[in-house]
């Protein structure tokens, strides 16, 4: 991907860390460089590389990993009402969870397969968004979703004197602590809940190559490139499938975690079917079944909804004030509903490109240019040693 060589699992471990790590300084000349988005980048991250495992490994396509995200979510916030606002165990109870839900879920929605399994999945997916929006609303608190309150009693944490909420925190750590600093004119932020999110994508991001590297991960490409013929040969590829749903389902939980973490609230819109749909999206724009794709994916859908979705007439009066009046008028009119609340159409619009003329995603369209550069730089080599001799 462009002109790098992946080849080596090091060489790419390596460019990955270095570029989720610099996140705040490279994303800053781009309007992203603040912890809120840098967070989100991060999150979402974790949500597509486990999801990549279900549907780019396996070729399992899930309409109902949102419910896995809002379970992680209440886990996560039940943990810090009750027992301590430190990070780590409301993301332990989140991770099992979720993978417990999972389970449940995967043995019977494995039972099928292609778009009776994804029904299937959809169908979970808004029971549950459903049971958490009415019938719990004890535990989830329906509609106005689960906060943090003063009388909750937080058995492991100091008396609360302060007469203000608890800030979550990692061993003291508060996650909306920022660093800030002026570095050739853009102004670099630094957030400590973003560098724990990073950190754990890239654990999770290297969890996921291994199972790419593994045996099990060789199972699922072939169970994914013909299922019926394993069956055939005696190999019963449902206790792989299983797996895989539960790991992809507890990468889900695990965000939705964070989410909880980074912002304590946890509410039923995170189990609705179109929070599946955007993870669909982000593991097919980035390139379905490869490592950096679903990273990929999900930083560029997350821009396209921080970004476009802040453009309004103002902006756009602003963009095309050079031209003639009437033409001014013209242009804001004809861009007007691709951005602002209409950002979405401009999303869809991209995807239908990528599906139409990079059906690998934005890895495809990376390995393109790298070859057309390293083309290029032939090119130029043979023409100096020509010119040379």
């Amino acid at each position: 991907m462009f002109g790098i060589n992946f080849k080596s699992d090091k060489v790419l471990m390596a460019f990955f860390i270095v570029m989720v790590l610099a996140g705040p300084i490279i994303l800053a000349p781009f309007g992203a460089g603040y912890p809120d988005l840098l967070q989100r980048f991060a999150i979402f991250g974790i949500f597509a590389v486990g999801f990549n495992i279900l549907f780019g490994l396996t070729g399992y396509l899930s309409f109902g990993h949102a419910a896995f995200l809002g379970v992680g979510s209440y886990s996560t916030v039940w943990m810090f009402k009750l027992l301590t606002v430190n990070i780590i165990p409301g993301i332990a109870l989140a991770v099992i969870m979720s993978g417990i839900f999972a389970l449940f879920i995967g043995f019977i929605t494995l039972r099928r397969s292609g778009i009776y399994f994804s029904i299937l999945t959809l169908a979970f997916a808004q029971m549950s968004f459903n049971i958490a929006y009415s019938v719990l609303t004890p535990l989830t608190n329906g509609e106005t979703g689960l906060q943090l309150r003063l009388s909750d009693p937080r058995v492991l944490d100091p008396v609360n004197t302060s007469g203000s909420l608890p800030s979550t925190n990692l061993f003291g750590l508060e996650m909306n602590d920022t660093w800030r600093t002026t570095f050739l004119g853009m102004d670099l932020q630094f957030n400590v809940g973003f560098y724990v999110c990073a950190v754990i994508l890239i654990a999770m991001f290297y969890l996921s190559l291994r199972i790419f590297r593994s045996p099990f991960g060789l199972m699922l490409r072939a169970i994914k490139t013909n299922q019926t013929r394993l069956n055939y040969t005696g190999i019963n590829t449902r206790p792989y499938t299983l797996a895989a749903f539960v790991i992809s389902g507890m990468y889900a939980g695990l965000a939705g975690a964070l989410l909880a973490c980074m912002d304590p609230l946890a509410g039923a819109e995170r189990m609705q079917w179109t929070e599946s749909g955007t993870l669909v999206l982000m593991v097919i724009v980035g390139g379905t079944g490869t490592l950096l794709g679903p990273v990929l994916g999900a930083g560029f859908i997350k821009y396209f909804e921080a970004i476009f979705s802040r453009i309004n007439d103002n902006v756009l009066h602003d963009w095309f004030d050079f031209l003639p009046g009437f033409l001014e008028t013209l242009m804001v009119w004809i861009t007007h509903p691709f951005f602002g609340k209409g950002w979405s159409l401009t999303l869809g619009s991209v995807f239908m490109l990528v599906v139409i003329f990079l059906p690998g995603g934005l890895v495809e369209g990376g390995t393109r240019i790298g070859k057309w550069v390293k083309k290029l730089t032939s090119r130029g080599a043979k023409a100096d040693t020509n010119e040379a001799e």
